[in-house]
């Protein structure tokens, strides 16, 4: 049954669905890398599609940018469409001394820095970390593709604009990267007993000043979205 969000049907979506922040990215994977696929939301421009890789269905949706916004689009794929994986594949600031431009980062965990937990009422803090067997895929799939890659801890901010003191406090603690959605999408499959993993390519070096042009986001991280769909189809 559709939802305020997503207007597809029961069935049109896939069992793993690939995840950017940017709908025209969803739009790209979809054109570039599926056969025989078809648009199965358009509500608020948040694109959603299906299709086959390597004979294997796989769909690809935007998140929009946030952890409100993964939050609520991730909820509903694992509540209400049987989705039983969902890979994020978007776009870090590096903040790690070695982390370069187009590195692909495998996210192991997610720090953040918002409230979003506390809507479960622990006793304590709780730690969002991806399935290991879906890290574990994507680090086989990253050495097969002969990418330059990092494992570890992300940062998942609700602060774009963030102060370089921050940003510096995150990276002496060996955070890898910044970025703004991981963590609620690791903690809403967690709470469903479902999958989740983010693969993030680093468009931006806040600590250097470093980046890459928004077209170049869009289209560019190529080496991420073929990680992203090989672990995507050995679910």
């Amino acid at each position: 049954m559709p939802t305020p969000h997503n207007e597809a049907q029961k069935g049109q979506i896939a069992p793993v669905v690939l995840m950017p922040g940017d709908p025209l990215r969803a739009q790209y994977v979809a054109e570039h890398y599926l056969d025989n696929y078809t648009c199965f939301n358009k509500v608020r421009n948040m694109l959603g599609f299906t299709g086959t890789y390597h004979g294997v269905p796989v769909s690809v949706m935007g998140s929009g940018m946030g952890i409100p916004s993964i939050a609520i689009y991730s909820y509903e794929l694992y509540h209400f469409y049987d989705v039983q994986t969902i890979i994020r594949i978007g776009s870090a600031g590096g903040l790690a001394p070695d982390v370069q431009l187009r590195d692909i980062l495998i996210g192991q965990g997610a720090c953040t820095d918002s409230n979003f937990a506390a809507q479960y009422g622990l006793p304590g803090t709780i730690a969002p970390i991806a399935d290991f067997g879906l890290v574990r895929k994507a680090v086989e799939a990253a050495e097969a593709l002969g990418a330059r890659y990092r494992v570890g801890n992300l940062l998942s901010s609700d602060v774009f604009y963030s102060s370089r003191a921050s940003q510096e406090a995150w990276a002496a603690m060996g955070v890898l990267a910044v970025e703004m959605e991981a963590a609620a999408l690791y903690l809403n499959a967690m709470k469903a007993g479902k999958k989740a993993l983010g693969i993030m390519t680093v468009s931006d070096l806040p600590l250097t000043g470093e980046g890459l042009p928004a077209s170049e986001r869009q289209t560019s991280f190529t080496q991420m979205m073929e990680v992203a769909l090989n672990v995507a189809t050995s679910e």
